[in-house]
């Protein structure tokens, strides 16, 4: 299975032509929407009359990119912005860590990818709980079972809640993104 690839392109872009420009920047995430494995844009300025739009855009694979980048929509669109927008930058990801200080104005111009029902959600939080859960606690009778209650679950809680945090839950769902994303 190959990544997601997200692609950052800056643009300078003449500031009197702003309303233009969103509109421009807008009908290409609506073309873009229309393929598929098209999982999102947007773009970032770093103050509100800067001449650079950094644009991303993002596809769940290389060849759900390709597909878009080699359509007809894609070129139709780029030639209507001719002599408006001139590209500075392009880059081609499979992460974005990284890639911006923190934005002075971030607009987005797709919705963030939906969350799995939450139903699902606590299924496959409990796949992970109740086995650490029991894990923890028969460590817990073994070795500090004369505690008070108060200061047990408080180191069970203190043990737990990075476990799950950072170790089994993002293990957990990279393995279920199957069943949760269906």
């Amino acid at each position: 299975m190959s990544a997601p690839v997200t692609v950052s392109v800056t643009r300078h872009v003449d500031p009197s032509r702003t309303t233009e420009m969103l509109a421009w920047v807008q009908a290409g995430t609506s073309l873009a929407e229309k393929f598929d494995g098209f999982l999102g844009s947007g773009w970032v300025r770093p103050s509100e009359d800067s001449t650079d739009w950094h644009m991303l855009y993002r596809f769940a694979d290389a060849d759900a990119l390709a597909v878009w980048e080699a359509s007809p929509q894609r070129a139709w669109w780029l030639e209507a912005a001719q002599g408006s927008v001139e590209e500075k930058r392009r880059e081609r990801r499979t992460g974005i860590e990284g890639w911006f200080d923190e934005p002075a104005s971030v607009e987005s111009l797709s919705a963030a990818p939906v969350a799995p029902p939450r139903w699902k959600q606590m299924v496959v939080i409990f796949m992970v709980f109740l086995p650490l859960s029991l894990a923890a606690n028969l460590v817990a009778s073994r070795t500090i079972a004369d505690w008070s209650i108060v200061p047990r679950v408080v180191l069970v809680t203190t043990v737990m809640t990075p476990l799950m945090t950072y170790v089994f839950l993002p293990w957990i769902t990279r393995r279920m993104t199957w069943w949760l994303h269906r």
